[in-house]
């Protein structure tokens, strides 16, 4: 794809989706993806902070010293969230509600802190933009799609509206942790059956065995050839 911003939207929702392709962010997939709602309100949350942590880290990739890279990452997702967690409280006490501890915890989001590490230190504020924005895209697509699976068979609801008669008994497992391992690889066999090309998947095939110290070289080749 030659368009550097697209290709950053589409990476983040498809070849690198941070749910179903990097396994990343787990702890509130499983957790907070019960609903559709809720999973559309975490995602939406989180994306809002990638895209604001992304922008100011990479403003400032020339100015934070490496010594402090880190902690100075921290304090900026850290008052981005505060911000985020205030603004939900006032005007969607509801969704603030039903997610609860899960929006503070956005500050350890290893989402977030691996953008701004891997590539909003590294590019210009624009393409950082994007690169949050795909990441948060295919973040929110993933939790909505688990939640409404998880939903519509555990409860037999779909966004709070009955689908299925009243007589229909809930399969209660998909409301419980292990719902949510089932339904994340139905949506990655389904990856795999459409013969989708994700980054790990190309490396893979390569004959990549997972040791990146000793071809890091080779896999940056690889990588530009794609």
């Amino acid at each position: 794809m030659k368009n550097k911003y697209l290709e950053r939207l589409y990476n983040g929702v498809i070849k690198e989706n941070p749910t179903l392709v990097l396994m990343l962010g787990m702890c509130p997939t499983l957790a907070v993806s019960t609903r559709a709602a809720n999973g559309i309100g975490m995602g939406l949350s989180t994306t809002a902070v990638l895209i604001l942590s992304n922008l100011v880290i990479s403003l400032l990739r020339k100015v934070i010293p490496d010594q402090v890279r880190l902690p100075a990452y921290i304090v900026i997702v850290a008052s981005l969230v505060t911000v985020t967690e205030l603004l939900m409280e006032a005007y969607v006490p509801a969704v603030f509600a039903a997610l609860g501890i899960y929006i503070p915890l956005i500050v350890v989001n290893c989402i977030i802190l691996g953008r701004a590490e891997a590539y909003a230190n590294k590019n210009t504020p624009g393409l950082a933009v994007m690169d949050g924005l795909g990441m948060g895209v295919g973040f929110t697509v993933a939790l909505t799609l688990a939640g409404l699976v998880r939903e519509v068979l555990g409860n037999g609801t779909a966004f709070g509206a009955q689908v299925f008669p009243e007589g229909w008994e809930p399969i209660a497992v998909f409301v419980q942790p292990p719902g949510a391992f089932l339904v994340i690889a139905l949506f990655i066999a389904i990856l795999n059956a459409a013969n989708i090309k994700t980054r790990q998947r190309k490396l893979v095939e390569g004959g990549c065995d997972g040791c990146c110290a000793g071809c890091t070289e080779q896999c940056d080749g690889k990588e530009a050839d794609a």
